[in-house]
């Protein structure tokens, strides 16, 4: 339990900061390339609408320098022949007329007014009929860019990576209040469980001698039948403590599952008959499992107690037992006797918890059964699931590893 929590603190926390961190290099290196593109598409069209060159005079507040740190080229073509009217490649060396005539060519059959060709950021205009494509070297300014957004990156892991480190370190000091609190309250119903177990024995002593002298009566029959009540209460959650405890050391061995879930499940047929109701099993010959057999054993008497204690007469349970891929899927279904809804399955796993609301203990549940169950099967290493596909027949399905 403690080390779930411990795990989970750190995969929310470690999850978050990537988020954030994603969130903080993505964002800058987005402006950043905006205000490249930006600058670049505004350029180009000072220069498109002035005839492939820059204006004599600069105005608009933009530097003149400009014009001497640009690097561009431009064409002038005729749309109907596709020759080259004009072309201007006196701001660039790099780029001969038979370059720019093919980056022209390859910018006219995409039909794209402005994008890019390699490193070079185009616009397209017309000019008296003809077509003006104008280039704007952008290969310094996308390095710089490229060079920033890998250092933003490597910075970022490297912070993500520090702190990865100092989280994983420190997050036992996070969790520790939440561990000694957790502790002492399994600790205490450890030892409440056997403080009460010596009274609820004089009290059961009591009452059998009672009985015998001066016969039975109601309040006799009342005083046992809860007295018996607490002390199964007084078990389980001795039981549910001590299964929490034992997440690391409870011995594991391979062991015939089939076999378990048949004998255990065996007699609960007799049991629902004599309830007027059908217990069908479906189980796998010959399936093993490595875990701990007295706990699937009461597993299966926990999921099968609840489902003939919960469904009315004349009504059919199943035990299904199979193997999934490298998983043993163990499922019983039956028919609800109380409404089942989504909110109720929420908590169907929580301590003394009843989808009924007036928590009648009528049946003799004390609502902490399918909270054992999950203990057992998360000791597994498995999963523990509730659904009602049709919104009556309630299901459990327990994942365990084969």
């Amino acid at each position: 339990m403690i080390r779930k929590l411990k795990r989970r603190f750190i995969i929310l926390a470690l999850t978050s900061l990537f988020l954030l961190l994603a969130l903080i290099v993505v964002g800058m290196n987005w402006l950043n390339y905006r205000s490249v593109i930006d600058e670049a598409d505004e350029t180009l069209t000072l220069i498109s609408e002035n005839k492939g060159e820059f204006p004599v005079s600069m105005t608009g507040g933009r530097s003149a320098e400009i014009a001497f740190e640009s690097r561009y080229f431009s064409l002038l073509i005729n749309p109907k022949t596709g020759d080259v009217v004009q072309y201007n490649l006196a701001q660039i060396y790099a780029v001969g007329v038979n370059t720019a005539t093919s980056y022209t060519e390859e910018v006219l059959s995409d039909n794209k007014y402005e994008g890019f060709v390699e490193d070079y950021r185009f616009k397209v205009n017309w000019e008296q009929g003809y077509v003006r494509v104008t280039f704007l070297d952008l290969g310094r300014k996308l390095e710089q860019f490229r060079d920033s957004l890998l250092f933003s990156i490597f910075a970022s892991l490297a912070g993500y990576l520090v702190t990865a480190i100092i989280i994983c370190v420190l997050a036992g000091r996070f969790v520790r209040p939440v561990a000694e609190s957790y502790e002492r309250q399994k600790r205490f119903i450890t030892d409440a469980g056997h403080e009460i177990k010596t009274p609820l024995t004089i009290i059961s002593a009591n009452v059998d001698v009672l009985s015998m002298d001066i016969g039975e009566n109601e309040s006799l029959t009342d005083i046992r039948d809860q007295t018996k009540r607490l002390a199964g209460l007084t078990n389980d959650l001795v039981y549910l403590a001590r299964m929490e405890e034992a997440q690391d050391t409870m011995p594991m061995v391979d062991f015939p599952v089939s076999e378990v879930v048949a004998d255990t499940a065996g007699p609960f047929a007799t049991l629902a008959q004599s309830q007027k109701k059908t217990l069908t099993l479906q189980i796998e010959p010959m399936l093993t499992m490595c875990g701990n057999d007295k706990a699937i054993s009461r597993l299966v008497s926990i999921m099968l107690d609840n489902a003939i204690k919960y469904s009315p007469e004349e009504s059919s349970i199943v035990l299904q037992l199979g193997k999934q891929g490298r998983h043993i899927q163990l499922t019983v279904s039956n028919v609800s006797s109380v409404p089942i809804d989504f909110e109720n399955l929420k908590h169907v796993f929580e301590r003394f918890y009843r989808m009924d609301a007036s928590r009648n203990s009528s049946t003799g549940g004390h609502g902490i059964g399918l909270s054992m169950a999950q203990a057992i099967v998360e000791n597994h290493g498995g999963k523990i699931s509730a659904a009602t596909p049709d919104g009556s027949t309630f299901v459990i399905n327990a994942t365990l590893p084969a």
